[in-house]
């Protein structure tokens, strides 16, 4: 399972429902974020005999032959993946596939039939209503696709209900629902009436509303899914920056395929009640499951869901460590590899440029002390390892040489080349 590091490179992982490691987003590429929701052979059965429908499940009958013998339905099939701390996990399905049954196992506003349900390690499904219902307050919000404001009351008191109900004072509670609304920026309609808003101001209530508990965990159901599209946009924008801000986990419904890929970090793909397949974008487009998951992504721009990171290769171009390595050394390396161009990096595998056996050659036969310095190529820009495909195909494009991509840190990951970016754009099948 992957959560990727900070919207920067997506790390390759496993595609299918089986766990994989996931990066921290706070702790740097080499941290791996804990486990913050489990499943473990999740059913639920809707009907009057869930325990014959799931003896037949097990025994491998089909989710037809179950409701023609016992009237029950299937709606979330052995569902066992995990969920780490920080990630935006995007649950897609066609309507009927369970998916938002699915989420509502989750807090269990649906009672499971059969399974684990963890969060941070302790299976809900066991936990006494007192239990369930202090987690949920200390640590779970809910975005329904419905705004669900209360006509009568104001911006700040709807932001402020979930704390009421709590039992929380109202002080307390209206300087914590304040500062949620500061955070959606709708600090200065606190005293408006739901009628007085937008549809997009609305769902930014029903956002502040659900963070105003601070809580560690978000689950949102179709939320962006009644705004009209650039409302839509605006609001996924929104939710982005307010991740970057404050990292929750973020459990997030979605029948809309360019909202998964632009909010998710992995996405899970459900079909009949089963989850067919979790991965990142990227997994998903080159390596569907199945031909369910394929004809979701059939017509998928890959550059606008790869990023440079992504696809950057050491092989295109030889290195050169500068302080080390002498330039009779270095001229043999680049003819050795049968390569006009080389990078210099740092001993901490910082990029310092680009160099020929050109520029080699006439920075030698110059009176410098350093001959990296004068041999390295002017305006080679390096290219941000989290840039998407599509912002960078033009400079590839009319670049003589591959490009080379940095992290963060401006640590060297490799280069894009022309025949590698071709290869990505075609990976998809499209």
């Amino acid at each position: 399972m992957e959560v990727m590091p900070p919207r920067g490179a997506r790390q390759p992982g496993e595609s299918m429902t089986a766990p994989t490691p996931t990066l921290d987003r706070a702790a740097g590429d080499d941290a791996v974020a804990p486990v913050k929701i489990a499943l473990r052979n999740v059913f639920k059965v809707f009907g009057n005999r869930p325990e014959a429908a799931l003896r037949m499940v097990r025994e491998g009958q089909d989710k037809a032959a179950v409701h023609a013998q016992t009237g029950c339905t299937i709606g979330v099939h052995d569902a066992s993946f995990e969920i780490r701390a920080g990630e935006i996990f995007v649950i897609m399905g066609l309507s009927g596939s369970g998916k938002s049954t699915l989420l509502r196992l989750l807090n269990r506003l649906i009672e499971p039939s059969s399974g684990e349900i963890l969060i941070d390690g302790r299976d809900i499904a066991k936990m006494s209503r007192r239990e369930l219902t202090a987690l949920r307050r200390a640590e779970m919000g809910m975005v329904f696709q419905s705004f669900a404001l209360l006509p009568n009351r104001s911006v700040l008191d709807n932001a402020a209900f979930g704390l009421e109900v709590a039992g929380m004072a109202q002080a307390e509670r209206h300087a914590k629902a304040r500062a949620a609304l500061e955070g959606v920026g709708l600090g200065a309609y606190a005293d408006s009436k739901p009628d007085q808003l937008s549809g997009g101001m609305k769902q930014r209530v029903g956002l502040a509303r659900a963070l105003a508990g601070e809580p560690s965990i978000l689950l949102m159901d179709e939320a962006f899914s009644a705004l009209d599209p650039l409302i839509r946009a605006e609001m996924q924008d929104e939710l982005l920056r307010l991740q970057s801000e404050h990292s929750r986990t973020i459990v997030f419904v979605s029948h809309d395929l360019d909202e998964a890929m632009r909010i998710g970090d992995r996405i899970a793909i459900m079909q009949h009640g089963r989850v067919v397949q979790v991965g990142t974008p990227d997994e998903i487009v080159t390596n569907p499951a199945n031909d369910y998951v394929r004809s979701f992504f059939r017509n998928v721009d890959v550059a606008q869901v790869f990023r440079a990171g992504d696809i950057a290769a050491e092989t295109h171009m030889p290195m050169i460590e500068r302080r080390h390595t002498a330039l009779p050394a270095a001229l043999e390396r680049l003819r050795n590899h049968k390569r006009d161009v080389a990078i210099v990096i740092g001993r901490d595998r910082k990029y310092h440029g680009m160099v020929t056996v050109d520029s080699l050659e006439d920075a030698a036969r110059r009176p410098e002390q350093d001959v990296y310095r004068q041999a390295l190529l002017p305006h080679v820009e390096p290219i941000a390892a989290n840039e998407m495909l599509s912002d960078v195909m033009g400079r590839v494009a009319e670049s003589p040489h591959p490009l080379p991509v940095v992290d963060e840190e401006q640590r060297y990951l490799g280069s894009i080349s022309k025949t590698a970016l071709l290869q990505t754009l075609d990976r998809s099948g499209n």
